[in-house]
This record gives structure tokens, C-alpha cells and sequence, in this order.
């Protein structure tokens, strides 16, 4: 069973969610927060698989809340995905640097929200290859170089594995890719996460665009 805390300032959406939410067999809708600050209790009393989280909220918005509880090690296995009304914009690529695994637009079609929602359970980034390029292409590359503090800790094949998580791969194209097993491919993903202290996938690929291991020109 999939755990879920919902996080949104209206009650009309929360009640949305809900109803669309417990329709399904594996899914269970564990508690509501009307902002951020209800989000962080709740989710320390409910320890939910995934919070999805609105962006824009009263007392404590979205972004400040996805950094708090990606900070908290009571908390490390809670996902968060972002909801927003405006699909790409900065608010998600702040709340992706603050620790969320994706995020997904409010009027999105119900079975992609569904399908999002056990995406991030299974603590996989809900980010497609063409939104990640949009995503670095917009926001990363403002800065005018690259910071690569953190790429001395990674080994060499650590380093490719999270430029092809960069670029969208899965763990099993990236054992084609490389001429490895899956299960390897995915050893040398754990292992550059542990390194980096990066949550999920989407931490390894904000991780790799702003250090310079991949340039959103050549994605």
C-alpha cells in the first residue's frame, strides 16, 4: 500500500486528490495539510511513501517544506513530487533543488497522477528526458560556469552512470549502455547518491548539469 500526504492550501483540490487517490486498490491517502507547516508535522506522525506538495501555500510554501523534510533523516524515505498550475517554471527547479523527486501539473490526466504517485514510491525521478533538458536548458545554465565541487568524490564509472542518469537513462539502458549488468548499473547509481548525499534520481541529475559533468548544449 502506497502511503500519501496530501499538501495543498485548497481543500477543493485536497478533496480531488482524495477521491481520485483511494479509488485505486494500492493507494491510501494517510492525511491532508493546508500548508507547509501542517505538511512537516504530518508527515513526521504519518511517515507517508509520498507527499505531493503544492508550491504556493500560506505560513510555509512548498519549496521551504520539500527542504525541511529532505533535511530530516526521520524522513528520508518520504518522495516528494511538486504540484504546480504552471508546469516548468522556477518554483520546480528550486523545489527539485531543495530535495523533491519530480513534479507533476495539477491538470494533469488522472492516470498520469496515479502513475506519477508510484513512480515516486518506488523512489524513481519523475523527470522525462525532454523536461530535464528544458528544465537545465532554462534554469541551470544561467550560471556562468559550471561548479564541479563534488565530482572529486566520484569514481570514474561513477561519474558516467550519473551523466546517463542526466540524460534520462534507466538502470537497464545504462547497463546496455555500458556493457554491464543492470545489477551493477544500479550499484554504481546507489553508490554515487550515497556519495553525493542525493535523495533520488533527480538529485543526481541537478547534481550533473550544475557541476558541469553534463552540458545542457550537448543533451
Amino acid at each position: 500500500m502506497i502511503r500519501v500526504l496530501l499538501v495543498d492550501d485548497q481543500a477543493l483540490i485536497r478533496g480531488g486528490f482524495r477521491a481520485l487517490l483511494e479509488a485505486e486498490d494500492d493507494i491510501e491517502v494517510v492525511a491532508e495539510a493546508a500548508n507547509g507547516e501542517q505538511a512537516l508535522a504530518l508527515a513526521l506522525e504519518h511517515l507517508p511513501d509520498v507527499a505531493l506538495v503544492d508550491v504556493q501555500m500560506p505560513v510555509m510554501d512548498g519549496i521551504e517544506a520539500t527542504r525541511r523534510i529532505a533535511a530530516d533523516e526521520r524522513l528520508s524515505e518520504v518522495h516528494v513530487v511538486i504540484l504546480t498550475n504552471y508546469g516548468l517554471d522556477e518554483y520546480v527547479f528550486n523545489a527539485l533543488r531543495a530535495g523533491a523527486s519530480g513534479f507533476l501539473v495539477k491538470d494533469t490526466e488522472p492516470a498520469d497522477l496515479l502513475q506519477g504517485v508510484r513512480v515516486a514510491a518506488r523512489g524513481d525521478a519523475l523527470l522525462s528526458p525532454a523536461i530535464t533538458r528544458r528544465l537545465i536548458g532554462e534554469y541551470v545554465a544561467r550560471r556562468p560556469e559550471p561548479d564541479p565541487q563534488g565530482l572529486e568524490v566520484l569514481t570514474n564509472r561513477e561519474r558516467e552512470v550519473t551523466a546517463l542518469v542526466a540524460r534520462g537513462m534507466s538502470n537497464d539502458e545504462i547497463a546496455a549502455h555500458m556493457v554491464i549488468s543492470p545489477t551493477t548499473a544500479k550499484t554504481h547509481v546507489s553508490r554515487a547518491m550515497t556519495k553525493l548525499r542525493a535523495r533520488d534520481r533527480a538529485q543526481l541529475v541537478v547534481f550533473a548539469y550544475e557541476s558541469g559533468l553534463v552540458s545542457p548544449r550537448r543533451s
